[in-house]
Parts: structure tokens; C-alpha cells; sequence
């Protein structure tokens, strides 16, 4: 989202202030990261359409997407150009980017391909945001029969994953918000209540404490909590269910996700030892964060203690994201991932167990690495199990 969505009422809400907006200095150290990581990839440069990209590198984000063609376009040596529809210049100039780059604007009956094609190299291969329409990708290969095309997360996926002191303040607060979520809905009856009952509850909770947008907001009871993307549903949350509750959104611009598994009365011995296990793996996924440590590193040591102990089948999903100004984004805690941690990476540890039929557990933290060479989480409500009503 914008800095801009972020307002006064937001920070008083919360309790704290908001953080000062990102500069145009910030907009251009960004943009100019961009084209020495095309050019270092080999590419020709960068093509942004509307979306989280976008209001990454310049701050923009078009009141309507719509089939009108808007497009940023980065190069080595040149300067960053932002194509808009004449009727959207207006609010495009108005972005906290926008001085630093040119705006290049086109009307209704015009053709919007070739106001773009003198920007780019006519045999060039570029990097494209990965929400582009087709019918603009089309459109410029028409254009531009010679240039080839590959995903940003393909070619850069690293584009947005080291954060600044900045962005790891944003991605603090948000945590920090969601934590008190937590606290808040731990006070709230679960008995007798639907899914969806507690699902509003958590999403109001994310607002009053400052999101300006809830993502999601996973309840799921009893066997429902075996399905780890679960939708809140209409079912009456019991006495004696595993509820897992899986929230986050955006704050200040940048993410929360976090999860915690809770019991409604008295667990079986069988459940509070299935949770102790996730809290076990959760803790060593977070101590492999460290510096040298590849993000393949943090998925095997909390796999491991879940396989260890005989639940390595129910453990169906990778160990973690990252999150930004999206809340799912590069880098990925997944076997096969070799790339190194580095400080700014900001990723989720969230390890599950889940049983068909029955129920599951899942612990999700958002972590980042410092400087020092060690983790450092952004949640830090208790792990244990917690009993509500």
C-alpha cells in the first residue's frame, strides 16, 4: 500500500506515531538498485505495471487499475520513466517518487505501445512485474518484435527482500500490532461461536491497532485446523477443539502475519504433545537464522524435528516466506532454496502439524536477521499453548 495510506487517526489508534514517510531519495536509491541488479542479471531493464512493485520503487499506486496502460520503465544509464494515461498524470505526480523520474503520459486513442517502445531496447530481454496484463505484454512485443520477456521473481527475486532500518521499523510495528491482536483475542469467548465470529473479531483487533488492510484472518476448529489455508467458516467452535488462529495484513505499508494454536479447555495429552513438537520445531528453525546459514537451512532444522518424532507426513508445506509490503514474497524456507540469509531478510518460521480429520497446529513468527549475525523476531507472544473459553 502507499505510505500515504497510513494516517493520523491510524497511529493514534495504536499508540504510537507514524513513521515518517519514505523520501524521494529513498524512491530513487531504490530505483537505481533496480537497474544495477538488471544489469547484473543480464537484462535490459525492468517493466513495472500497477502493483506491490510499483509502489515499492516509486510510491505510485493508481487510485483504479484499469486497461489503460501504465507501466514504469527502468534501464541501466537512463533515467527511470513512468508512462501513465493523460487523466492519471495528475495523482501520479503527486507520488512521494515522482520526483525522481520522469513522467511520460498518453491520451485516450493514442497508442499507448508506442509512446513506450522509444524507452526500451528494441532487442532487449526485460524483467516484467509479475501482475503485468497480458494484453500489454502482447502489446509491446507487437511493438517491439525483437524483445524478450521474463517474471521479476524469476530474473530478481531479491528485488525487495533486503529491508533498510526504514522498512524493518514498518515491519516491526506491524508485527507488534498483530501481537497485541493476539493478546486482545485470547479475552474473547471461542464456545459456541462460528468460525467467522472470531475471524471478525481478529480483523477488527488488526484495525484498531493500526493495519490499514487485513489480509487474512484463519480460524479453523477442531478438524477444520487440519487444512492449513483454512476459510473461516460457519462451524461452532467447541469445547475441546485446537483452534488455529493465522492473521496479518498491512501496516504502515508493510506486512503481519503470525499464528498461534490455542486450546478451547483442556487439551488431551496427545494435543499438547503434538503442540509442544511445532513449538520445538519452530525453535530450531529459528536458530538456524544466522550469518552463512542458505534459507533451505531453516526449513531442514525445524523438518527435522517434526520427522524426528514420527509427523513428518503431516508437515505439508514449506517453512516460510517473506514478507514486505506484500505478506507473501521472496525468499522462500523451502528445501532447494540455496540462497543465503542476509540482515534485512525478513521471513516468516511457521512449522504445522496437521492430522486429517482431526486437528492441527501451527507457530508462525516473522524473523529477520541483524547485523550481528542472529535472529531477531517480530513476535513475541508466548509459543505455549494457551487456553481460552
Amino acid at each position: 500500500m502507499p505510505e500515504s495510506t497510513a494516517s493520523a487517526s491510524e497511529s493514534a489508534s495504536d499508540g504510537g506515531t507514524a513513521p515518517a514517510p519514505f523520501t524521494a531519495d529513498d524512491y530513487r536509491a531504490r530505483m537505481a538498485r533496480a537497474a544495477e541488479s538488471a544489469a547484473a542479471a543480464g537484462l535490459a531493464g525492468v517493466l513495472v505495471a500497477p502493483g506491490p512493485d510499483l509502489v515499492y520503487l516509486t510510491g505510485y499506486q493508481p487510485t483504479a487499475i484499469t486497461e489503460r496502460l501504465t507501466v514504469l520503465v527502468i534501464a541501466p544509464g537512463q533515467d527511470p520513466v513512468l508512462v501513465v494515461p493523460t487523466l492519471e498524470a495528475p495523482d501520479a505526480e503527486k507520488a512521494a517518487g515522482a520526483a525522481a523520474l520522469s513522467l511520460r503520459d498518453w491520451t485516450d486513442g493514442k497508442d499507448p505501445y508506442a509512446v513506450t517502445a522509444p524507452l526500451l531496447d528494441a532487442s532487449g530481454r526485460f524483467g516484467v512485474s509479475d501482475n503485468a496484463w497480458a494484453m500489454h505484454l502482447l502489446g509491446l512485443q507487437q511493438a517491439l518484435p525483437g524483445t524478450s520477456y521474463v517474471s521479476l521473481t524469476e530474473a530478481l527475486p531479491m528485488l525487495r527482500a533486503v529491508k533498510d532500518a526504514h522498512e524493518l521499523a514498518r515491519v516491526e510495528a506491524a508485527g507488534a500490532a498483530a501481537d497485541r491482536a493476539y493478546g486482545e483475542i485470547l479475552k474473547v469467548r471461542f464456545a459456541g461461536r462460528k468460525e467467522t465470529d472470531v475471524a471478525a473479531d481478529l480483523a477488527a483487533l488488526l484495525m484498531r491497532f493500526g493495519h490499514s488492510q487485513v489480509d487474512f484472518t484463519v480460524v479453523g476448529s477442531g478438524p477444520n485446523g487440519a487444512n492449513p489455508h483454512h476459510e473461516a467458516g460457519d462451524r461452532t467452535i467447541e469445547p475441546g477443539d485446537m483452534v488455529v488462529l493465522d492473521f496479518g495484513g498491512l501496516k504502515h505499508g508493510y506486512g503481519s502475519d503470525t499464528t498461534r494454536t490455542v486450546h478451547v479447555g483442556a487439551p488431551t495429552d496427545e494435543e499438547r504433545r503434538v503442540h509442544d513438537l511445532v513449538r520445538e520445531a519452530q525453535q530450531a528453525g529459528f536458530e538456524a537464522v544466522r550469518t552463512g546459514a542458505a534459507c533451505q537451512d531453516v526449513d531442514r532444522a525445524a523438518r527435522k524435528v517434526i520427522t524426528d518424532a514420527g509427523y513428518g507426513e503431516y508437515f505439508i508445506h514449506r517453512t516460510g516466506h517473506g514478507i514486505g509490503v506484500t505478506t507473501h514474497e521472496p525468499p522462500y524456507m523451502i528445501e532447494g532454496e540455496e540462497r543465503p540469509i542476509v540482515p534485512g531478510m525478513c521471513f516468516s518460521i511457521e512449522p504445522g502439524v496437521y492430522l486429517p480429520g482431526r486437528f492441527g497446529v501451527r507457530i508462525e513468527d516473522i524473523v529477520t536477521l541483524t547485523e550481528d549475525g542472529t535472529g531477531r523476531r517480530f513476535n513475541n507472544t508466548p509459543h505455549e499453548m494457551a487456553i481460552v473459553e
